[in-house]
């Protein structure tokens, strides 16, 4: 497995913000992605979803955007579906999403992330 790490984050999520902390912490270099700033296109995603150890709907954040928008979870499920309204709706992405290799996972809660970092 390669030690690629790729964290996208959110400077305001303290679960981010622990992601990131973490990685420092154990000395593993990462990449770390403001997705608000430089969000996955759709590809990135599809290949997110694919390596996802969570339930790929988990990837959808069911807050009040989700809701104002009118939005149904049960829309959600399939990962086409999933990487459709990310790429349109960057608010919408589960953070942090954490990436070691080819093993992505949503750090939630905070002991998976030290988990995937310290392999």
């Amino acid at each position: 497995m390669s030690d690629r790490v790729t964290i996208y984050h959110n400077p305001h999520c303290p679960s981010s913000v622990h992601a990131v902390r973490i990685a420092g912490e154990l000395g593993v270099e990462a990449e770390v992605i403001v997705y608000q700033k430089d969000p996955p296109n759709r590809e990135t995603l599809l290949w997110i979803a694919e390596h996802l150890e969570d339930p790929v709907c988990d990837l959808v954040r069911k807050d009040s955007l989700f809701k104002k928008l009118g939005l149904d979870a049960g829309d959600y499920v399939a990962p086409d579906a999933v990487a459709d309204l990310l790429a349109e709706r960057k608010m919408l992405l589960q953070r942090p999403v954490v990436i070691r290799g080819e093993t992505a996972i949503i750090g939630r809660p905070k002991e998976r992330i030290t988990a995937l970092l310290d392999r």
